[in-house]
């Protein structure tokens, strides 16, 4: 798919993923007239991941930073053609249940209704391995009914990454994450077949999985598991 005079809009740019996909949507490279340009919506620019920050072509991104519990469509470019929802925490990180569901429920929600009044039919959402509405597990039920409910939407197409462990530079690399980390990557070796899906994975081969995944031409709703995500994120 061309990407000469394309709008695309991103939320949880400063995130494990968010980051990558930037670098990969906007590589320094690229020359800075013509092509993708970038939008991108948070409580935070880039420039504040300091060293961690990506290199990216910085002409053709616009950063605004907002308050995204409230972000709607006329915050948004008059026209959107694909849109990439990175945002995700985790319940201790958020401070409670209800705070984890606003951050990853109702805000990505929020943000793919905006991106539609907007005219974008293609969106792209990081969810997790695991996620199910129906799961018994807080964290992987919210993850599900997101998903359930951007099915609903009515998109084009709808790209759901379910990546396992993200591997990569994080803001804050709490010990139980530091100790699976290591672990996967003694142990990734034993996981062949249909385990493969367990495998860790680098943030920067999501990325680029999620690019690829959102600009194939077939509608409808397209699931990736994380094995699935490695294979074509490599390409």
């Amino acid at each position: 798919m061309p990407t000469d005079g394309r709008v695309a809009i991103v939320t949880g740019a400063t995130g494990l993923v968010g980051r990558h996909l930037i670098a990969a949507l906007l590589p320094s490279e690229a020359p800075a007239s013509g092509g993708l340009r970038v939008v991108s919506y948070g409580r935070r620019p880039l420039e504040s991941l300091g060293a961690r920050a990506p290199a990216f072509d910085r002409a053709r991104l616009e950063e605004r930073v907002v308050e995204l519990e409230t972000l709607d469509a006329a915050q948004l470019p008059d026209r959107v053609d694909e849109a990439y929802c990175c945002l995700g925490t985790t319940i201790g990180r958020a401070g409670s249940q209800a705070a984890f569901r606003t951050v990853d429920h109702e805000m990505p929600l929020q943000f793919a209704r905006a991106a539609l009044a907007r005219g974008a039919r293609r969106f792209a959402l990081v969810s997790s391995l695991g996620a199910d509405p129906r799961s018994r597990i807080f964290y992987s039920r919210v993850k599900g009914e997101l998903e359930r409910d951007l099915r609903s939407l009515g998109l084009e197409r709808l790209v759901i990454l379910r990546p396992s462990l993200l591997l990569g530079e994080r803001d804050e690399l709490r010990r139980g994450e530091r100790f699976a980390e290591r672990f996967a990557g003694v142990t990734s070796w034993a996981l062949v077949g249909p385990l493969r899906r367990y495998r860790p994975i680098h943030a920067r081969v999501v990325a680029r999985a999620m690019i690829a995944a959102l600009r194939e031409a077939t509608p409808g709703v397209t699931i990736l598991p994380s094995d699935a995500l490695a294979e074509l994120g490599a390409r």
